[in-house]
């Protein structure tokens, strides 16, 4: 005769019941261990998304539903500037959104009419005067500033003259802390008027380079024939944007201790972090994809800028034709200004044939030198002739600040006795 078993059935050896979940950093609070091996159902659905990563991913999806976004890193940018303009109290930069096009159809005001609808406060304008619109800005709740056409604000010199103070308006709103003065009242008092807010701006070709250089810039291009988008009717359309809109101030507004107490490890520095710190830090706070996804549109898109202002900016693609020069007859301890000439006059691409029948000339060479305090001066030769020239010592502290050798990247050596990968042993 058997024992009698208990009447309390024991565990098993492994429990399929799972621990309460455990908050980790940097983790959403809800999200729990995975499951055992065995407790697995392939028909069970996924975790749910955080809600901040849900309401960026929605905008996303709305952004790309009405615009065709030149690539996936411009989509995450615009997405995540929308988002920061519901937290502006909490940042100490207020990063300038340049939406731009080489031509005329590229889809920049589309864009600007779905960003019109999600931002908050927004403030938009075509042609407004700097005393409208800093006399607009709320220092405790700032606007979010919406400036279409803005090209013709700066197309040509006579146009960026009388709106000079526009422009400096916009950059000073930059950060925080730069208002500025005016004399108001019968008894001339002397008035601070707050100049810190977010702001976008439209136009066709770039926009002025400090305005360029404290912006995320968006370079729109014309659709080609297989990019289809959906059209955009304002009574129909904007219902559902407002809608997120207000799910992203709901969302956000709880969180500004938090966010303005953040200091999230950027990609990029200098005024390139500054300018993309508030997308990261709403990247960071949304969680799932978009802390990896902030960062690579980061360094993506502020290393394109960064090169385009290499090639561009016309002192420091002076400077990168000098080092080529100097280079190019094995970096002689001086070179006459004669010689220099020669060789950057050679470079058929460059723009120093606009500077006369003859290209750059002497005189231009110093002008365009002169805010780095490079000179030219009497040089001895080797072969014992005297003539103006530069010392190649003289640009070296300006070649490593304004135009430094790319970095060569690590490649793993590789032995001698493996052949290569896809080559015949």
């Amino acid at each position: 005769m058997t024992d009698a078993q208990p009447s309390t059935p024991s565990l098993p050896e492994r429990s399929g019941t799972p621990w309460p979940p455990v908050a980790v950093p940097g983790q959403p609070s809800g999200a729990a261990a995975p499951p055992a091996e065995e407790d697995r159902d392939d028909t069970a659905s996924p975790m749910p998304l955080p809600e901040g990563a849900q309401i960026l991913d929605d905008l996303r999806a709305q952004l790309t539903r009405y615009v065709a976004m030149p690539s996936e890193e411009a989509v995450t940018a615009v997405a995540l500037w929308i988002a920061a303009t519901h937290l502006q109290r909490a940042w100490q930069h207020a990063p300038r959104l340049a939406i731009v096009a080489p031509e005329k159809r590229c889809g920049k005001s589309r864009l600007l009419d779905v960003v019109t609808e999600t931002v908050h406060n927004r403030l938009i304008t075509v042609n407004a005067s700097a005393a409208a619109i800093f006399r607009s800005i709320d220092g405790d709740d700032p606007p979010t500033l919406l400036v279409d056409e803005a090209d013709t604000m700066f197309s040509t010199t006579k146009a960026a003259e009388k709106n000079e103070e526009v422009r400096g308006l916009i950059n000073a709103g930059h950060q925080r802390g730069r208002p500025t003065l005016r004399v108001s009242g019968p008894e001339h008092q002397v008035q601070e008027f707050p100049t810190f807010s977010m702001a976008a701006l439209a136009g066709i070709g770039d926009l002025p380079d400090t305005i360029m250089d404290r912006a995320v810039v968006i370079r729109m291009r014309r659709r080609a024939a297989g990019e289809k988008v959906a059209s955009f009717r304002t009574g129909r359309d904007t219902p559902a944007l407002n809608a997120i809109r207000d799910r992203l101030h709901a969302w956000l507004q709880p969180l500004y201790v938090p966010a303005m107490e953040m200091e999230p490890p950027m990609p990029v520095e200098d005024r390139a972090a500054d300018t993309w710190e508030p997308l990261v830090i709403i990247a960071d706070l949304a969680g799932g994809d978009w802390p990896a996804l902030a960062r690579t549109a980061c360094r993506t898109m502020a290393d394109y800028e960064a090169g385009q202002d290499e090639e561009g900016g016309l002192r420091t693609r002076l400077l990168v034709g000098i080092r080529r020069a100097f280079a190019a007859v094995s970096d002689p301890a001086v070179l006459s200004t004669k010689q220099l000439l020669e060789s950057l006059n050679a470079d058929k691409e460059a723009p120093w044939a606009e500077y006369g029948a003859n290209g750059l000339t002497p005189r231009g060479l110093q002008l365009l030198l002169k805010p780095y305090g490079i000179g030219s001066a009497n040089r001895r030769f080797p072969d014992g002739t005297q003539a103006k020239g530069f010392a190649r010592n003289q640009f070296l502290d300006t070649w490593a600040r304004y135009c430094p050798e790319p970095k060569p990247v690590d490649v793993p050596a590789q032995r001698a006795a493996e052949p290569l990968p896809g080559t015949a042993a």
